[in-house]
């Protein structure tokens, strides 16, 4: 990694956490800390699972737990059992919790306008816009990408919505059982793999392969949720499956698709796939795609 480039990272570390205030243990001049009020936040008036907000704010089970209790000393939140499951813990907000959270709320808004009003209307326009592109980077670095058993329901759920999707927008529907299958046992290993992409525990896209020796390994079930478009999932999810691909032996990966389906058509060929004459015979494709791919050192198999 680039020193430089990384430096620059801890500089700006150092001074978001300065002029927020979270270096500060009375966060907006409050009797608590930013973790504290960052938790009264996303509890929020409906509540929330713990296991939750510990997903959501990826935080030490623990130090979820010290920030509750605190929370629940002040009076402000309460912890008690789901009636329906016993295992899962709801946070709620107290009458004074939800006072509280008002106003941390106004006070944030009020450090959010000190921090632009020093700044002339051209800088404002500029931090402005320099933030949005962070937030949007900095989720995308949030993303994981692991494979996961097809019969996880993060992979149930990412076909179903992968299904759906092409449901609404192929002019003629889709229907599964009239396309070539990818069933469960097809994409474990050794026969081949599925991957989920995550973002703060929930799955926001997937893709999969099917291997067949040494012929081209197949590519399948490429989704992206519409939320998390423009993050770069695809391209990450896409060069995640080339890498496992040329890992399991396969000198080349292979695709079909619609022709509706104009962005994936555009990821695929900037990244290299070119358009080659049908090689199955899958209704609802109108374009073939193969990509050669560089050596690599063969593992025993994807685990």
């Amino acid at each position: 990694m680039d020193e430089a480039m990384v430096a620059q990272v801890r500089r700006f570390n150092r001074i978001v956490t300065q002029r927020v205030g979270a270096l500060n243990d009375r966060f907006l001049a409050r009797d608590r800390s930013l973790g504290e009020a960052r938790l009264l936040w996303e509890i929020g008036a409906e509540g929330r699972d713990v296991r939750s907000l510990r997903a959501q704010l990826e935080l030490d089970s623990g130090y979820v737990s010290r920030l509750l209790r605190a929370l629940e000393a002040a009076g402000l939140v309460t912890v008690r059992a789901k009636e329906s499951d016993k295992r899962v813990r709801i946070a709620r907000l107290t009458a004074a919790g939800s006072t509280e959270r008002a106003l941390l709320d106004r006070r944030s808004d009020e450090l959010a306008a000190s921090l632009l009003a020093p700044l002339n209307t051209t800088q404002r326009a500029r931090i402005v816009a320099a933030m949005a592109d962070v937030e949007r980077l900095l989720t995308a670095s949030m993303v994981e990408v692991a494979p996961l058993d097809p019969s996880h329901p993060h992979a149930r759920y990412c076909v179903y919505e992968y299904f759906s999707e092409l449901d609404r927008r192929f002019a003629t529907g889709f229907d599964p059982a009239l396309s070539i299958p990818a069933d469960d046992h097809e994409l474990l290993p050794p026969a081949g793999l599925f991957l989920v992409a995550s973002l703060q525990g929930d799955p926001i896209g997937c893709g999969a392969l099917k291997f067949h020796d040494n012929k081209p390994a197949e590519l399948k079930r490429m989704w992206v949720a519409e939320s998390a478009r423009g993050l770069g999932v695809g391209r990450r999810l896409l060069s995640e499956l080339e890498r496992r691909a040329a890992e399991n032996g396969a000198g080349a990966v292979r695709l079909e698709t619609n022709k509706t389906l104009t962005e994936a058509i555009a990821l695929y060929r900037s990244a290299g796939y070119r358009e080659v004459s049908p090689f199955n015979d899958e209704p609802y494709a109108h374009h073939w795609f193969e990509k050669k791919l560089g050596p690599s050192r063969r593992r025993d198999r994807v685990s």
